[in-house]
C-alpha cells in the first residue's frame, strides 16, 4: 500500500462550508473501505444523513457537536472523539467552534453513499 501525503490530496469543496479530501479509495471501487478528511468551517453542518454501511468518524481538530439517532441530544465533540456510526442510522455533526472542525470519516463500503434526511433536521 502506498503512503499518502494529505498535501497530495485534492479537495473536493461541500456546499454550505467545508472540504472533503478522499485518502484511501477511488471512483472505480478499488478498495474495501473509503477514508475521508473533512475540514469544516465554523457553522458548517452535514445535516441528518446515514449511510447502508458503517461509518467511523474521529475529531482530529476543533470542537462541535453530534447527534445520532436513538441517543438523547447533542453530544460535543472535540478531538480524540470517535462516533461509531452502524448502517442506516441517522446522524450528523456541525462545527460550533470557531476553528476548523477536522474530521477523518471511514466508510466500510469501496463507494461513499450519502442518504440525506432534511426531515429530520432542527
Amino acid at each position: 500500500m502506498p503512503i499518502i501525503d494529505i498535501k497530495d490530496v485534492p479537495k473536493q469543496p461541500f456546499p454550505g462550508g467545508a472540504t472533503y479530501q478522499t485518502i484511501v479509495g477511488d471512483d472505480e471501487g478499488s478498495t474495501p473501505v473509503r477514508l475521508g478528511l473533512q475540514i469544516s468551517e465554523p457553522g458548517y453542518s452535514t445535516g441528518t444523513h446515514s449511510h447502508p454501511y458503517m461509518e467511523v468518524i474521529t475529531v482530529v481538530e476543533g470542537t462541535g457537536e453530534a447527534w445520532v439517532e436513538g441517543q438523547d441530544g447533542m453530544v460535543a465533540v472535540e478531538p480524540g472523539m470517535t462516533l461509531v456510526l452502524p448502517p442506516g442510522v441517522r446522524h450528523g455533526f456541525r462545527n460550533n467552534g470557531t476553528g476548523l472542525l477536522k474530521t477523518y470519516g471511514v466508510h466500510a463500503s469501496p463507494d461513499r453513499i450519502v442518504d440525506f434526511h432534511p426531515e429530520d433536521d432542527a
